[in-house]
């Protein structure tokens, strides 16, 4: 049976993690697992509480199982196989804390039993997009979250890599970290 390796792509919004995800899945030739609250939100609408952040949580957490089932029905898989996951626990924990001041007891414990390879920060340094779901274009709050998301992958055990510039430069640096950190 083939290894997956996991390597999540985290941030605050408007960073690139979606666009980062879709060129290294292609770069590897391989799956990514999109941000499942952009669908929720869409769906349910922008207004969202502490509960729909719960929702959200879960179904992130069964996209990406959906995902690993399907790369363990390959008949044919390289080893390591690569997921890039857009998006997971901690950043739902981020996500809770920072709006909500805390955190449901579900999240906490889903982050602790997440399999991870490695983590890419994405850096805040590209402008900010505006589109109906994002919430924080000021400068301030997208810095506090990068280094809440900095903070937290330092008391971590798990390798991470700072990922910035433009799109090309972030897609070469994650390639360049992907391949030292991993091989």
């Amino acid at each position: 049976m083939s290894t997956i390796q996991r390597i999540v792509v985290i941030g605050p919004e408007s960073t690139g993690k979606s666009t980062l995800c879709a060129e290294l899945a292609q770069h590897y030739e391989t799956m990514w697992v999109a941000e499942y609250a952009r669908q929720y939100l869409i769906t349910h609408g922008k207004k969202y509480t502490q509960n729909d952040l719960l929702s959200i949580a879960q179904g992130q957490w069964n996209l990406e199982e959906e995902a690993v089932n399907i790369i363990q029905s390959l008949a044919y898989k390289p080893n390591p196989f690569k997921l890039f996951i857009d998006t997971d626990m901690l950043v739902m924990k981020v996500w809770s804390e920072y709006v909500f001041g805390d955190c449901h007891e579900w999240i906490l414990r889903a982050a602790a039993k997440q399999e991870r390879s490695m983590y890419l920060v994405c850096a805040p340094d590209l402008p900010w997009t505006a589109d109906e779901l994002r919430e924080y274009p000021d400068e301030g709050p997208r810095r506090a979250l990068f280094h809440y998301y900095q903070d937290m992958l330092v008391h971590q055990q798990l390798p991470w890599a700072l990922v910035k510039g433009t799109a090309d430069q972030r897609t070469s640096i994650a390639v360049e970290e992907i391949n030292r950190i991993l091989g």
